[in-house]
C-alpha cells in the first residue's frame, strides 16, 4: 500500500516562513541544522511560506519521507510569525491550524474552583 496510517507522536510547527522551494533534503537540513532536531524521529515538521496559503509536512515513514503539501484557494493559515522558533502541537491545535483559526485560542471555558461551603 502507497499510503498507510499516517502517524507520529509529535507535531512540530516551525514558525515564521519557510523557502516552500525546499524539498525533503532541503526541510530536513533546516530541522536539523537550525533546530538541531532529528527528522528520522516519529515526529511530523510543518513549514509555511510567505503568503501563509501552502503548508509542507516532513515525516519520517520508518523507510522514507513523505513530504505533504497543502494549498488553500481562497484563505490563508494563520501562522506564527515568530522566527527562529519551533513549536510542538497538540492534536487540537493542528484541527485549529488546518481549519485557518490560531494556535493559540482563548480558552473557551473558563475553569473554576468553587470554595467548600462549610
Amino acid at each position: 500500500m502507497l499510503i498507510r496510517k499516517l502517524t507520529a507522536n509529535h507535531v512540530y510547527i516551525i514558525c515564521g516562513y519557510t523557502d516552500m522551494r525546499l524539498g525533503i533534503d532541503g526541510l530536513a537540513a533546516v530541522v536539523s541544522g537550525t533546530y538541531g532536531m532529528n527528522p528520522f524521529q516519529s515526529a511530523m515538521f510543518l513549514f509555511c511560506g510567505r503568503r501563509h496559503d501552502r503548508i509542507k509536512a516532513l515525516l519520517w515513514d520508518g523507510d522514507g519521507f513523505l513530504l505533504l503539501y497543502k494549498r488553500l484557494e481562497d484563505s490563508s493559515f494563520q501562522w506564527p510569525k515568530s522566527k527562529e522558533e519551533i513549536r510542538e502541537l497538540s492534536p487540537q491545535q493542528l484541527r485549529w491550524l488546518l481549519e485557518g483559526l490560531s494556535i493559540d485560542q482563548p480558552r473557551a471555558v473558563r475553569t473554576v474552583h468553587p470554595q467548600s461551603a462549610c
